[in-house]
């Protein structure tokens, strides 16, 4: 495995596993039955909102190490 593959590993680790936990969380949500469609649908947005931020930090940050760029903090 390459210097980069090593380095991706645990982003795409934690990643995986904050996203199974929010789908989880949104799985109970839809399975509970004295919860309103509405507020159903209102709990499910934010974890879906967290997800969706999450890959896309997971993107960027493997976009990063693939550029060579994640050292930058030890300049400063």
């Amino acid at each position: 495995m390459s210097e980069h593959g090593k380095k991706m590993i645990a982003p795409i680790i934690i990643t995986v596993l904050t996203v199974l936990y929010y789908i989880g969380i949104i799985s109970v949500f839809m399975v509970v039955n004295d919860i309103s469609m509405t507020a159903k649908f209102l709990f499910s947005i934010i974890p879906l909102a967290v997800v969706s931020v999450l890959i896309y930090v997971l993107i960027s940050r493997i976009e990063e190490i693939r550029s060579g760029e994640e050292d930058d903090l030890s300049k400063y």
